[in-house]
């Protein structure tokens, strides 16, 4: 008897209240990769040289690969991605109102900071998912071409003018203001996703002091991502 190829089917766990929170994770990835590719595609149509559009545009069409994978594991646990996604459309784009670049510099530098800080916190949460789940979240929010592309870029421009470390210190700063009130807004909104991290009788999760110092090691990893490309935060 032939044994079946390819990779087993991802495990699917049945607790209600968990899966109400892994789908919402999901709808929030699925929906902040479509506002990327948006960003992104714009941000290329705004880039200074031929090089620079190739890249951004690159970068957007990774987002269109995250949102099928995410799309994929939300089907897989029995949801629907649109329906995943409706609850996040309002404070996304809330939060992309409120942080709109008023330039190229300032683009690059909110897909740096101000998604790398969302990256984090969501990389928080997942780290009470299930395995495949987990998996699968911290592969998405992996954007190590795309950071290593905005510090050169970021930096290069500071050589050449120094007044624009300070413009993009204060945008900066803004940036991770409006993110940090968006997670906390996401959270307390999203009964489901907030047991991810509080948990339940049966599934133990952070007390008040642990997610203390959950924010405290965001605020930390956004002061060093800004560090590296010679801001401060």
């Amino acid at each position: 008897m032939t044994a079946p190829s390819g990779p087993p089917p991802a495990a699917v766990p049945s607790d209600p209240e968990y899966l109400a929170g892994a789908v919402d994770l999901l709808g929030i990835l699925a929906y902040g990769a479509l506002t990327a590719f948006e960003r992104l595609a714009e941000d290329a149509r705004t880039a200074p040289t031929l090089a620079d559009k190739v890249q951004i545009a690159q970068l957007a069409a990774r987002q269109i690969d995250h949102f099928d994978r995410v799309s994929e594991r939300v089907s897989q646990l029995d949801s629907d991605v649109m329906t995943a996604m409706r609850p996040f459309h309002a404070p996304f784009d809330a939060f992309h109102a409120y942080t709109a670049p008023k330039d190229w510099l300032e683009g690059l530098l909110k897909t740096y900071v101000g998604d790398g800080f969302a990256a984090d916190f969501y990389r928080e949460v997942a780290a009470f998912v299930d395995a495949d789940t987990r998996e699968l979240v911290n592969e998405v929010l992996a954007n190590e071409p795309h950071a290593d592309y905005v510090v050169a870029r970021v930096t290069e421009a500071i050589r050449a003018d120094q007044r624009v470390a300070g413009r993009l210190a204060l945008w900066g700063r803004r940036l991770v203001g409006e993110a940090l009130s968006q997670a906390q807004r996401v959270a307390a909104d999203r009964d489901a996703l907030t047991s991810l991290l509080t948990g339940t009788v049966d599934r133990p999760g952070l007390d008040l002091a642990a997610i203390s110092r959950m924010f405290t090691r965001l605020v930390e990893r956004h002061t060093a991502r800004m560090a590296r490309v010679g801001l401060q935060a």
